[in-house]
């Protein structure tokens, strides 16, 4: 809880610099406090709270970089590290698009810096993507090229495929979403599973007329991931459905 204080004043203190509006160089920030951090259809931090931030370079030709962090629990509960608990995202890729649809081409390395038994596979991960998108709806395709895919060995090869919508309702500041994945892990077939979602976000800007960049969100999640596969030593099930709420701010 410490470190969690911690991180949410820093979060306060934290302000991305401006860049002027015709520069073809773009800098944005985001910073989140969630009821739990859920990914993919599995708690990372069972069931407990999260501090999230990111940090994003665009270019105008579509070429971005970012990073982007977290605190978790499964690498010591899941996992058996012997420590660690943040996670720490650095990506890059080219948007653009063709017609109506926008795509996204990228790469993303998650990281879990800790201290592991040597019989213990590390939970770091490569994971290439591709993305379209046409009007409210998004199909992403991931495929992950290390040998290690979040602790399991051997999995090079898994992928995750991604079915999702966002809906704004006029001009209220809600947006409604839903959202479907399949995990399938190569070699390690017994932990594949399918997960959902459905959220609702309100721009908490509409209250004041004012922009804002904070968003207040709500959503339902679950799985049907195996339960014997996806409990941790404290037996907390990760892929339990379970209700997340969250608070938002871009920079």
């Amino acid at each position: 809880m410490k470190k969690l204080s911690y991180l949410l004043a820093l979060s306060g203190l934290v302000s991305v610099p401006a860049i002027a509006g015709d520069s073809p160089h773009t800098l944005t920030g985001n910073v989140s406090l969630t009821s739990d951090y859920v990914f993919r259809g599995i708690s990372q931090t069972g069931g407990d709270m999260a501090i999230q931030g990111g940090l994003d370079y665009t270019h105008a030709s579509g070429i971005y970089v970012g990073t982007w962090a977290s605190n978790v629990g499964w690498i010591e509960d899941y996992q058996g590290y012997n420590s660690g608990n943040v996670e720490i995202d650095l990506y890059g890729g080219y948007r653009g698009s063709l017609g109506e649809v926008n795509y996204d081409l990228g790469a993303i390395r998650y990281m879990y810096p800790g201290d592991k038994p040597a019989a213990t596979t590390a939970a770091d991960t490569t994971e290439i993507y591709g993305a379209a998108s046409w009007k409210w709806f998004t199909v992403k395709y991931s495929y992950y090229i290390s040998e290690g895919v979040f602790g399991f060995g051997n999995a090079d090869g898994s992928d995750y495929l991604d079915v999702s919508a966002s809906l704004p309702i006029g001009d209220t500041g809600l947006t409604l979403g839903a959202h479907w994945g399949t995990f399938s892990f190569e070699n390690n077939g017994a932990v594949d599973y399918d997960d959902w979602k459905i959220s609702v976000t309100y721009d908490l800007g509409k209250l004041s007329g004012v922009t804002s960049g904070m968003t207040l969100g709500v959503a339902y999640t679950d799985t049907d991931a195996n339960r014997a596969a996806w409990t941790d030593a404290n037996g907390q099930y990760l892929g339990d459905n379970t209700f997340i709420v969250w608070i938002s701010k871009s920079l």
